[in-house]
């Protein structure tokens, strides 16, 4: 369209009534799509990568925490919730899935499961579906919270849960990989002997990691859901390890970490494979590291960690992949190369996997209670640089953050071994 002038005059144009109001529709339309979605609905976020474009910048201020339990216990696990519109859900160790408004707290409903949950669930338009230590997978009509129907494994699933095309997934404790449709029935399941609180992610119709075949137990690898077999194996015979984190798959590269029990510390490993190939592009090894005057008690902080599903889970933010051991460390390496970029180090164990919102780098640190410095004694939530590691700013917490915080919009959220629930809100 063109604007005419005319000479000595004054042009003018007028729209029509019904012309503007599509026009306007459509422009707030396309600025209501420039919002960033609330939803976080599966483990790890897009790709496993453990982070989000949305940037979530410090300080932060609490808008809500809710206290889940009063018997006093300190929590082994509380593992991420999801998010979908308005409403979070998670699963706790009381037995209890909840679904909780976002804005308030306020609990949409409850729903008690017959042993303890800690699984990840999974959300989508219907249903939230999570898996319990009484044996079963569930699916829940996501706005009443009533059963939809639960498919009975006789082991504990501890496992991620997550829809993909028209079946579900989870994986029972040294029991089997299960893929059931949308009603609940069996279509498929994968022998499971060996391995324990299972996370895996699905790419392509390739589930990444798959437990192993009955001929190699002790093994995973990613398995075609469509041919029914593995591309590759991973022997877990070439690593000096006990535990094997969730792994995020980026583009061509698959990264995931390990971890193995010693009495003189933790030996770390952190790898990168060929997605299609197998081939392991590097690899880099390191034995754990602590403060100046935290001592920590070796095994019990191994098994503390093992009951957490994104335990040593990467984020990944451009050309980095960044780790947190577990130890007093954070890693961060060159995808590509595996050179260490930077790192740095705390007085106190780092007590949760990382998330990346933007460029800021969030998780959670222990705290020691010997510590001269009155800052580093109390449990609390850190943010650094994801460029640099550069330190930019700490909030102490009720607690240990267990799991990595999920970012949903524009709230961070994260559960604490004393029962709290926390979100918090960017502070203007």
């Amino acid at each position: 369209m063109s604007l005419n002038r005319t000479q000595g005059r004054k042009a003018s144009l007028t729209i029509p009534t019904e012309v503007f109001l599509f026009f306007l529709f459509l422009l707030l339309s396309l600025l209501s799509s420039c919002s960033p979605s609330p939803d976080w609905v599966q483990f790890r976020g897009k790709y496993g990568q453990g982070a989000t474009s949305r940037a979530i910048n410090p300080p932060l201020g609490i808008k809500w925490k809710l206290r889940l339990q009063l018997d006093g216990l300190t929590l082994h696990a509380f593992n991420p919730p999801v998010v979908k519109g308005d409403t979070i859900y998670f699963g706790s160790a009381d037995g209890n899935f909840y679904a909780l408004d976002i804005e308030s707290g306020y609990m949409r409903w409850v729903f008690k499961s017959g042993a303890s949950i800690n699984s990840v669930p999974f959300a989508d338009e219907e249903r939230v579906y999570f898996g319990s230590q009484d044996g079963k997978a569930y699916a829940l009509d996501r706005k009443e919270g009533v059963e939809v129907w639960s498919f009975d494994t006789g082991r504990p699933v501890n496992s991620t849960l997550q829809r993909y095309r028209d079946m579900v997934l989870f994986t029972s404790d040294g029991g089997a990989s299960f893929f059931v449709d949308l009603e609940g029935k069996l279509v498929d399941k994968i022998p499971n002997p060996v391995w324990y609180f299972h996370t895996y992610q699905m790419v392509d119709d390739v589930m990444f990691f798959a437990p192993g075949p009955l001929s190699q137990p002790h093994s995973f690898g990613p398995y075609d859901t469509r041919t029914k077999k593995y591309l590759w194996i991973i022997d877990t015979n070439e690593f000096n390890a006990i535990w094997y984190s969730f792994p995020a798959v980026i583009k061509d590269l698959v990264f995931f970490s390990t971890c193995g029990y010693a009495e003189y510390g933790w030996i770390l490993g952190f790898h990168t494979y060929d997605r299609s190939t197998g081939k392991r592009l590097w690899s880099y090894e390191d034995i754990s590291r602590w403060g100046p005057t935290y001592r920590p008690d070796l095994e019990g902080l191994f098994l503390r960690n093992l009951n957490l599903l994104d335990y040593m889970a990467p984020s990944v933010w451009k050309d980095l992949v960044i780790y947190t051991g577990g130890d007093a460390v954070v890693r961060a390496f060159d995808t590509r190369r595996g050179t260490l970029v930077w790192e740095k180090e705390f007085q106190s164990p780092v007590s949760s996997a990382p998330l990346v919102a933007g460029d800021r780098l969030y998780f959670g640190l222990l705290g020691d209670p010997k510590s001269p410095d009155p800052k580093e004694r109390s449990p609390s939530l850190v943010c650094l640089s994801a460029r640099d590691g550069r330190f930019l700013w700490r909030m102490e917490l009720e607690g240990a953050l267990l799991s990595a915080p999920v970012a949903a919009g524009k709230w961070l959220m994260f559960g604490t071994d004393k029962s709290l629930f926390y979100i918090l809100e960017e502070v203007f």
